[in-house]
């Protein structure tokens, strides 16, 4: 058993495809792979040199809640979450620390755009509103506030880029990249998605300002994959402090960015060391988002 505290910041078995900003990712015989959310945590790009305590059960326990609650509508590439009831039967030789943090899932070929969809008006989406720009072609009415509900979610995407930023692209941008098609149904699962877990979240005190979702091929299917309604992923804010006109209080790495804004860190790597302070309060964070949205604690390790 792993202690409550511990950290995981890199993991190593056999069979390394990728290893990302958060995730690692390992080949399993057939047609599965192994995704390990680690307690990494990146900012501005760049990957801190400490982590969160417990961040990788959130990310990949909250996402299991979600795909499970949406499959029928929506199918996703997620077998089951690893631990130490289904380790043998998946046929997966790992230790007790990749229990509960690590997931089975289907391989795909994945699709080369973030589908991210704004119920409200944050983060680049109000820059952008803010210097007169369209927001990823979209241009909304005039008057609006920091934080202020959308009349209805926006389909705001951006092209997945190899390093540094992915960069906002149109709808006719995303049918020119992946097909007519294809980006047809990527719509309209990203915005069914976002609809759906909105109301449900809300019923829990949590509004969810905007998210993203990643999508790849499996026998054809354009299919959900990756994560899914993360602290991560999305944006989210408590309804019961919610007030248009600024930025809000959210259940994320919000803590860090307002650090390292005041920080002389110049937000090229390497990331600075965090404060205790910072670390406890972004985890309390990720594990209060948790709890509120499935209705129960992380479970024990």
């Amino acid at each position: 058993m792993t202690a409550a505290n511990e950290v995981i910041l890199t993991t190593e078995r056999p069979g390394l495809l990728n290893r990302g900003k958060v995730r690692d990712l390992y080949g399993l015989p057939g047609d599965r792979m192994l995704m390990v959310a680690t307690d990494r945590l990146s900012a501005f790009d760049v990957v801190m040199r400490n982590g969160i305590p417990r961040k990788g059960e959130v990310l990949t326990r909250l996402s299991a809640y979600w795909f499970d609650r949406t499959n029928l509508v929506v199918p996703n590439h997620m077998i089951a979450v690893l631990d130490a009831s289904n380790a043998s039967e998946l046929c997966v030789d790992a230790d007790a620390s990749f229990f509960g943090r690590s997931m089975v899932v289907r391989k795909a070929e994945p699709l080369p755009v973030e589908c991210v969809v704004r119920g409200y008006l944050a983060g680049s989406g109000w820059a952008d509103y803010q210097a007169g720009r369209p927001i990823s072609g979209i241009k909304l009415d005039d008057g609006l506030r920091q934080a202020d509900r959308l009349f209805e979610p926006i389909f705001t995407p951006s092209y997945k880029a190899a390093e540094g930023h992915d960069e906002p692209i149109t709808y006719e941008q995303v049918e020119a990249l992946v097909g007519l098609e294809r980006a047809h149904v990527m719509r309209l699962r990203s915005l069914a998605l976002y609809r759906y877990a909105s109301e449900v979240a809300l019923e829990q005190g949590i509004i969810i300002a905007d998210t993203k979702f990643e999508f790849g091929i499996i026998d054809g299917e354009v299919t959900l994959i990756d994560e899914c309604l993360t602290p991560d992923s999305s944006r989210f804010w408590p309804v019961d402090r919610y007030e248009p006109g600024h930025d809000q209080q959210s259940f994320d790495k919000q803590p860090l960015r307002d650090w390292l804004e005041a920080s002389d860190w110049d937000k090229r790597p390497p990331g600075p060391v965090l404060p205790s302070d910072i670390v406890s309060d972004t985890s309390e964070r990720y594990l209060e988002a948790y709890r509120l949205l499935t209705g129960a604690p992380l479970p024990e390790r």
